[in-house]
């Protein structure tokens, strides 16, 4: 048995300003995660080899290319496949959540989110993950 990595690195893919300033100072000041946040599909993808984030948190619904895409391009990257991905959306019906874990996400966090936790709520999904992956 494995003993759990410790989170520190993120990477936030969201199109919205406000919503990537919130989330960064709730990740990086309040919770402590190295952070990087993007504001395109693209964008995210291009800081990938360089930041090599342990966990991505992708907005579902972008322009351009949207989180469900953005995963897609994850998930054929060799070096990145097995990197979770956990998309925070507005859209937090129980059929759209499970269609977003069908497609590999490790899990869903719904908007708006409370900054106060959020970095709680990702550091316990993590914990589930590697639980879950034993």
């Amino acid at each position: 048995m494995s003993e759990i990595t410790e989170l520190t690195k993120l990477l936030y893919v969201e199109d919205e300003t406000d919503i990537r300033v919130v989330a960064e100072i709730a990740l990086a000041q309040i919770a402590g995660f190295t952070v990087k946040t993007c504001a395109s599909g693209n964008e995210g993808l291009g800081s990938l080899e360089d930041f090599r984030p342990q966990l991505i948190l992708l907005d579902v619904m972008m322009p351009g290319m949207d989180g469900p895409q953005v995963l897609k391009k994850i998930q054929e990257l060799p070096e990145f496949c097995d990197t979770p991905v956990v998309f925070i959306t507005a859209k937090a019906q129980v059929e759209e959540i499970e269609k977003l874990k069908t497609l590999g996400a490790i899990d869903v966090i719904t908007k708006p989110f409370n900054p106060m936790t959020l970095g709680d709520e990702i550091k316990t999904i993590w914990q589930r993950h590697y639980d879950d992956s034993k």
